[in-house]
Order: structure tokens, then C-alpha cells, then sequence
């Protein structure tokens, strides 16, 4: 029998891209655009963190320069 998982967030259907978002979170792993992209097909990562936060999430995000390039990745604090 497998263990259903249910999110913290209210009407977050599980499968959902928020709710990937929020499990990964919340096992302790930090997350960027382009790795949100590759594991669930996700273009706006930061629109879902926006409304997880709405959410009441505290979801820190922490800028990373690697070169001339920049992006964010986002950890939850909880």
C-alpha cells in the first residue's frame, strides 16, 4: 500500500506543479528555474513561489552569480 502524501498548502492537488514545488521544499532541498524545468516541466518557478508564499511559506531565496550569468535559488525556512 503506498503512502499518500498531502500538502500543507489548502487546494494544492497532489501531481500539481505546486505541489512537486512544495514537497521538495519541504524535504529540506533548495530548487532553481532551470532544475524546476527539468524535473517537472516548470517555465515560471517564481510565480509558484510567489503564490506559495501567499500561502504562507517562508521560502528564502538566495541570488547565485556564476559568471556573467545570474539566478535565484529558492530554500524553504521552516
Amino acid at each position: 500500500m503506498s503512502k499518500q502524501m498531502y500538502s500543507m498548502i489548502p487546494n494544492t492537488k497532489q501531481g500539481s506543479q505546486a505541489w512537486n514545488v512544495e514537497r521538495w521544499l519541504r524535504d529540506g532541498k533548495g530548487i532553481t528555474p532551470l532544475e524546476a524545468l527539468h524535473k517537472w516541466g516548470i517555465f515560471r518557478l517564481s510565480a509558484i513561489i510567489f503564490n506559495l508564499r501567499a500561502d504562507g511559506m517562508d521560502i528564502e531565496t538566495k541570488m547565485i552569480k556564476r559568471g556573467k550569468k545570474k539566478y535565484a535559488e529558492y530554500s524553504y525556512n521552516g
